[in-house]
C-alpha cells in the first residue's frame, strides 16, 4: 500500500462529509486532530468556549474512528502534542512518513496563513459547509458601490427558492423586520433552550480546562451545550417547535429575567459545524408552510442565516487578512475593566456581560445595541472591541465575528459593512427592555448628575466625528436636531459626556 496522506480537521470543521473527509481513503489515510495551545491561548477564549470545542473534537474523533477512519488525536495534555496546528501536521508526518496533507480551507486568515507557511505539501479543499457557491459573493459585490445585505439577500433567496412563491418573495415582501421590534414582558411558559447534562467525555474535558485556563475569563459550570450533533440537532427541533413561531415578534426585545427570550442559540453548533444552515432555513420553511410558525418569524430567522451569515463571511473573504485593524473613527480608549467584570452601575451592561460572562452567549442586540454600542460611543479602540467578542463567546470565529464588530458594531470599517453607525441613545435600550426600569441612572436625563450615560455620550459621538460622519445622508437630520439644541444645552451635554469619559479613563465605577 502506498504511503498514507494525512487528513487535517479543525475544531471548527466537525462535519461528516467535510470536503477533505470526502478526498481521503479510509483505508489509507490517516485523519490528524489536536487540541493544540496555540488555538486555545492566541486569545483568552472563554471557558465555556473551550470546553465546548474540545468535547466536541473528542467525540467527533470518536465517531470518525466507529466510522472506519484511523485518527491521530493530540490532547492537550499530552506532552507530546505539538503547540500548533503546522506542529502538529509535522509531527504526524513523521511518524506515518506520510504522503502530503489534505486540508479543508480554514475560515480564518490568521490560520491560512500558518498553514501555507508549514512546510508541507497541503492541498487545500473548499470550504462548501455555506450556502453560497465559491466565487458567488465577490461576483455579486464586483463593481457596486456598496454593499449591503438586504440586497445580497434577496438574491440568495431567489438562487435558494428559499420563503420564494415563484418569482416572488412568500407574502410579497422580502422583509418584515418592521414587524420584529416588539418589547416583550416576562411569561412563565417562554421556552428555553435546551439544556444536555455533560457525559463522561465533557466531565473530562471541564476538568481539564479548569485546571489548564483557570485565569480565562467565565464561568465553566453550570455546562448544558450539545457536544455532539445529535445533541445539537434535538436543540435545532425543540427551537423550531417551541421558540420559532415567536422568534420574529420578539428577536430584538431584553429581558432582564430571561437571557434567552425566543433565540435559538443554534450558532456555537453552526459554526462549529454540527448543523447545517441550509438545512436549518429548509426547516424554518416548512414550519411556515405547514401553518406553524408565522412569515415575519420565519422570514426574520431565515434572513439571519441565509442574509446575514452568509453575506459576512463573504465581507470577511474579500475584505482580506487587515481587516481587523481598521479604525475609521480614531477611537483608542482601552476596554474598560468592567467587560472583564460586569461591575457597572449601568443595568443594561451588567446584564448583557454578566450573561455573556456566564453563559458563553448574548443575543444579537445585547451584543449590538448595548455592549457594542457603549463601545463605539465611549470610543473604545474597535481592535480591542473585536478580541472581547472573539474571547468571550462560544460561536465566535474571526470570520464572522470581525465584520460585525469591526464593520457593523463599530464602523471601523468606514461603511463597508453598514450605512452608518449603530449609534444610540438610552431610549433605544429603554423602549426595548425593561433595563432601564431598575437602573441607578435616569433614562430621561440627558445630561447632568443621574443621567442616563448613552444619553450625552451619543450626542459627544455625533459632535467629536462630525467631520467623518457629517456628510452621511442617514445622520443628516440627526445633526441638524444637535444644531438646533440651544449653544448651552450642548455644552452641558458634552461637559457631562467628558465626566463620563474620564470615569472610564480613571477606572472608577459607573
Amino acid at each position: 500500500m502506498s504511503a498514507p496522506r494525512l487528513i487535517l480537521v479543525l475544531g471548527d470543521q466537525l462535519t461528516p462529509d467535510l470536503s477533505a473527509l470526502r478526498a481521503g481513503d479510509r483505508a489509507r489515510d490517516i485523519v490528524v486532530m489536536a487540541e493544540v495551545r496555540d488555538e486555545a491561548t492566541y486569545v483568552r477564549h472563554h471557558k465555556k468556549k473551550i470546553a465546548f470545542i474540545f468535547a466536541s473534537m473528542r467525540k467527533f474523533a470518536a465517531a470518525l474512528e466507529a466510522d472506519g477512519w484511523r485518527v491521530a488525536y493530540g490532547r492537550y495534555d499530552d506532552e507530546a502534542t505539538a503547540r500548533s496546528i503546522c506542529g502538529e501536521l509535522m509531527r504526524r508526518h513523521q511518524a506515518f512518513d506520510a504522503d502530503g496533507v489534505i486540508a479543508t480551507e480554514c475560515g480564518e486568515w490568521r490560520l491560512r496563513a500558518a498553514l501555507e507557511a508549514c512546510p508541507l505539501t497541503i492541498e487545500t479543499k473548499p470550504d462548501d459547509r455555506f450556502i453560497t457557491p465559491p466565487g458567488f459573493f465577490r461576483q455579486w459585490a464586483e463593481g457596486r458601490k456598496a454593499l449591503r445585505m438586504e440586497y445580497f439577500y434577496r438574491e440568495m433567496r431567489k438562487a435558494t427558492g428559499l420563503l420564494m412563491d415563484g418569482d416572488e418573495p412568500a407574502g410579497k415582501r422580502w422583509n418584515y423586520d418592521s414587524e420584529n421590534r416588539k418589547a416583550a414582558e416576562r411569561d412563565l411558559l417562554m421556552p428555553a433552550p435546551m439544556r444536555h447534562a455533560p457525559d463522561a467525555v465533557t466531565e473530562e474535558v471541564l476538568d481539564l480546562v479548569e485546571r489548564a485556563f483557570a485565569d480565562h475569563p467565565g464561568a465553566l459550570r453550570p455546562f448544558w451545550f450539545a457536544t455532539d450533533a445529535r445533541g445539537a440537532k434535538r436543540a435545532a427541533a425543540k427551537f423550531m417547535r417551541e421558540a420559532l413561531p415567536r422568534f420574529g415578534d420578539y428577536q430584538d426585545a431584553m429581558l432582564t429575567d430571561d437571557r434567552f427570550l425566543y433565540h435559538s442559540v443554534l450558532s456555537l453548533y453552526i459554526n462549529v459545524g454540527f448543523l447545517d444552515p441550509l438545512d436549518l432555513c429548509r426547516q424554518a420553511e416548512a414550519e411556515y408552510r405547514e401553518g406553524r410558525a408565522p412569515l415575519n418569524a420565519v422570514e426574520g430567522y431565515v434572513r439571519q442565516i441565509l442574509g446575514w451569515r452568509e453575506f459576512v463571511r463573504g465581507i470577511y473573504d474579500r475584505e482580506g487578512p487587515d481587516y481587523t485593524a481598521r479604525n475609521h473613527l480614531k477611537a483608542k480608549r482601552p476596554l474598560p475593566d468592567f467587560y472583564w467584570t460586569a461591575e457597572t452601575d449601568m443595568a443594561c451592561m451588567k446584564a448583557a456581560i454578566g450573561e455573556t460572562l456566564e453563559e458563553a452567549y448574548a443575543h444579537h442586540i445585547q451584543r449590538l445595541m448595548v455592549t457594542g454600542t457603549f463601545a463605539l460611543l465611549a470610543g473604545i479602540d474597535p481592535h480591542a472591541v473585536h478580541e472581547w467578542y472573539l474571547e468571550i463567546y462560544a460561536d465566535a470565529y474571526e470570520w464572522v465575528e470581525a465584520p460585525n464588530v469591526i464593520g457593523m458594531s463599530q464602523f471601523a470599517d468606514g461603511g463597508v459593512v453598514g450605512s452608518k453607525p449603530y449609534a444610540a441613545s438610552g431610549a433605544y435600550i429603554d423602549r426595548m427592555s425593561d433595563y432601564c426600569g431598575h437602573c441607578a441612572y435616569d433614562v430621561k436625563r440627558r445630561h447632568g448628575e443621574g443621567a442616563c450615560p448613552f444619553n450625552p455620550l451619543y450626542w459627544d459621538f455625533l459632535d467629536r466625528n462630525r467631520k467623518r460622519l457629517g456628510d452621511n445622508p442617514r445622520l443628516a437630520q440627526i445633526y441638524r436636531n444637535w444644531d438646533r439644541m440651544d449653544a448651552d444645552r450642548r455644552g452641558e451635554v458634552l461637559a457631562s459626556a467628558k465626566d463620563v469619559l474620564k470615569a472610564i479613563d480613571a477606572k472608577a465605577r459607573i
